[in-house]
């Protein structure tokens, strides 16, 4: 007896002539999360690649600065896409401009002033 009662509901509900959904309606729920996605995802991880960009381009001899390795040291040398990094006395390793996390000091910028007269 249930079986014939959903069998008849599902026959009344395909002769009733429903409507399928219009695809811009199927499609707005994926659209939405795809926004979200973006939002909280993608621009914030572009914020941070911007940011850690201009603190590399940013970096000059004189610097304190920590690797993404933990490592602590002064920057002694800046290259093309290396710098050389002073640890401690007569320690200096080259890394990657890449791996430098954060600077802890920057070196003071060196002007010459024109004496007034």
């Amino acid at each position: 007896m249930v079986f014939s009662a959903t069998a008849l509901f599902l026959l009344d509900a395909a002769a009733s002539g429903a409507q399928a959904p219009s695809p811009i309606t199927q499609f707005a729920p994926l659209i939405f999360i795809g926004v979200i996605f973006y939002f909280l995802l993608i621009r914030p991880q572009q914020k941070q690649r911007k940011e850690q960009q201009k603190l590399v381009s940013a970096l000059k001899t004189g610097d304190k600065v920590v690797t993404s390795s933990g490592i602590y040291g002064m920057i002694s040398n800046v290259k093309e896409t290396t710098v050389l990094l002073k640890v401690a006395d007569n320690v200096k390793i080259e890394i990657d401009k890449a791996s430098v996390a954060t600077v802890l000091q920057s070196s003071p910028e060196i002007s010459v002033e024109s004496p007034e007269a």
